[in-house]
């Protein structure tokens, strides 16, 4: 018994290893940005539920990111909501929001574009996002999918990124270590009791 636990612990030391190796992962997704001034912050609450002032803009962009941190900004850094909506005059009863959609880097993707929806006083971003750039495709937990039909298929699929070097937190999580801590102490106290009761 006491053989195969001291057996055990090289193999556990190579899984730990293994983990602290683990590879970064990312999600390709569309991101929701608020402008302020002259510059993109990623937005607190998704496009359904934001209800934008009129005269605001707001960007999306399809990237891989793993957080918010860390996501790709709408590549349009000059977007000006007196440029965008420009050929939209105000209409009394409606508010009007200028959206920039960023379809990414991918050959396959549509260039970048903007476009000036107006709504209703109490329209969310997803509903300004409707007038504009059908059509929309969600999952069953209602996230935003695709714009303007891109993607063709997936939702916020995960990648692995090969190429990043991992960073602390892609290490051993606390629950692994935790036991394999368990198993490094249950083997020394076998150690020692069979040192101590050999005949057992």
């Amino acid at each position: 018994m006491t053989r195969r636990l001291l057996l055990l612990l090289p193999a556990l030391l190579l899984v730990l290893g293994a983990a602290g190796h683990a590879q970064a992962a990312g999600y390709r997704y569309w991101s929701f940005w608020d402008r302020t001034g002259t510059h993109w912050t990623y937005a607190t609450q998704g496009p359904a539920t934001t209800r934008p002032d009129d005269g605001t803009v707001q960007g999306f962009r399809f990237a891989v990111s793993e957080d918010s941190a860390n996501a790709a900004q709408p590549r349009l850094r000059s977007a000006d909501f007196a440029k965008i909506c420009a050929n939209s005059p105000a209409a009394q009863g409606k508010k009007r929001v200028a959206l920039v959609i960023d379809f990414g880097t991918d050959s396959d993707a549509p260039a970048p574009r903007t476009a000036c929806a107006t709504v209703a006083p109490d329209a969310t971003t997803a509903e300004a996002l409707a007038t504009v750039a059908k059509p929309l495709r969600y999952n069953t937990a209602a996230l935003l999918c695709a714009i303007s039909g891109y993607p063709k298929q997936g939702c916020a699929d995960q990648v692995t990124d090969r190429k990043k070097t991992p960073t602390p937190h892609h290490g051993p999580s606390v629950g692994l270590l935790a036991g394999a801590t368990a198993v490094v102490l249950l083997a020394a106290a076998a150690v020692w009791r069979a040192r101590r009761h050999p005949h057992d």
